[in-house]
């Protein structure tokens, strides 16, 4: 009992939704990966690879959880620059040789291990927003200077991404709205950039609408504009049509995921007895929404989203007990991350939004997406670990600044070797 204690540190409500998240994966994926079984021949391949993967996983997420939250403010210096580079390859390799999956040049290959870079991209971003927020915090609010460099920031890595990838820069985008609202940023500035972003919005899609497909391909970087605008126009389209006359080859994936939704009931099919498995492309991926409301019914369905509403409340709670701003921006942004990215999944599953590429985080079979997302959970789990250091210390009713410093520090050795780096990361600003 003692080694696990010593192993599993920091919130145990957030390791609870980590686990029950895991556990739901393994079994859908399991039943949902039947078209790859199918093309490998081998039944167990698929699942062993994704349970290898969460495993290896849950292994970020210890170490990660035991890097004190102060060192994160260093990973942007490394993963910003990188990201960057690497999203610009892609893009300039899918120009060049044309190389692209299912249209979209998302993916590289790297010593044989295939990931995306707008994984890498996404933490890089959230983490430089926390720490620009906690530096630029005064009695008003934050700086005028925080959010210019935030907008130069983001705007550039959603550049490099919305060619290729429309819902990922979107969600990205509006995380990093949602952070600067919750950073004290001028509403004025978030009012005027709203209304900006919703007129350009309004414009981009009326001009998709209203131009031909054979115009819109041969305009440079708008290779993906003709599938925007047919899911835009599938999802808008609500006439009804006869059943006898309804042509579900026209958009498979979300007929199949309808059918799934629809055939289900309260407790559904029981797990590995879903039917749409085998006709959905991504049900293992973008469609596993609707493959577990097809076997776990309405009740598995409304765990899935219970999982993540108690993971953004528990993430705000512990946000609430931090004394440093950045941790408590660190955590925000990743759970309201995460949770939105889960909410376009869902909605996308039961004909809420129009088809997007986004996986439900710790449950969609993936391999970057899925290691990212552990290494987001170890972040929550050592800011945990020290707002429980911080309790711990008001229970005590030891409250000097020495102490609390030591406290909020769990390696002493690393702080001496790199005197000048804690300077930096001992300077955010206190939380209110």
């Amino acid at each position: 009992m003692d080694l696990l204690k010593s192993i599993f540190k920091g919130d145990k409500v957030i390791w609870i939704i980590f686990l029950f998240l895991c556990i739901i994966s393994i079994i859908e994926v399991f039943s949902a990966a039947s078209t790859l079984t199918y093309k490998s021949g081998d039944h167990w391949g698929p699942i062993t690879q994704h349970s290898i993967l969460l495993m290896v996983g849950a292994v970020i997420v210890v170490l990660v959880h035991n890097i004190p939250y102060k060192w994160f403010q260093v990973f942007p210096v490394f993963l910003l620059p990188i990201s960057i580079g690497l999203l610009a390859f892609v893009m300039l390799m899918g120009i060049v040789t044309g190389d692209r999956v299912n249209g979209a040049a998302r993916w590289m290959t790297f010593m044989g291990i295939q990931f995306q870079p707008s994984e890498i991209a996404k933490m890089a971003v959230v983490i430089v927003t926390a720490f620009i927020l906690s530096k630029g915090q005064d009695e008003d609010g934050a700086s005028p200077k925080a959010f210019k460099r935030i907008m130069i920031i983001t705007c550039i890595v959603c550049g490099l991404i919305l060619p290729e990838n429309y819902s990922t820069g979107i969600l990205l985008f509006g995380t990093v709205y949602l952070m600067m609202f919750i950073g004290r940023v001028s509403a004025r500035k978030l009012l005027i950039l709203g209304g900006g972003l919703l007129a350009f919005v309004a414009i981009f899609v009326t001009f998709l609408l209203a131009t031909p497909n054979d115009t819109l391909e041969k305009i440079p970087m708008g290779h993906r504009f003709t599938t925007v605008k047919s899911r835009i126009a599938d999802f808008t389209d609500k006439g009804e049509i006869p059943a006898a006359k309804y042509d579900i080859d026209g958009n498979a994936q979300v007929a199949h995921a309808r059918i799934a939704v629809a055939t289900s009931n309260v407790v559904g099919k029981g797990p590995g007895n879903s039917v749409q498995r085998d006709f959905l492309s991504q049900a293992f991926s973008d469609f596993i929404y609707a493959i577990i409301i097809e076997e776990l019914g309405l009740v598995g369905g409304i765990v899935v989203v219970f999982l993540y509403i108690c993971l953004l409340i528990r993430v705000g709670r512990i946000a609430r007990k931090c004394d440093r701003t950045f941790p408590a921006f660190l955590i925000t942004g990743i759970a309201l991350l995460l949770v939105t990215q889960a909410l376009f999944n869902m909605m996308v599953a039961v004909g809420l939004a129009p088809v997007t590429g986004q996986p439900l985080p710790l449950i969609s079979k993936g391999g970057t997406s899925t290691f990212i997302n552990c290494a987001y959970i170890g972040m929550i789990l050592s800011v945990s670990r020290y707002t429980a250091r911080l309790d711990e210390q008001q229970k005590n009713g030891a409250q000097t600044p020495m102490q609390m410093e030591a406290l909020s520090e769990e390696n002493s050795d690393v702080q001496t070797a790199a005197e000048p780096t804690a300077e930096v990361l001992n300077s955010d600003a206190e939380f209110e």
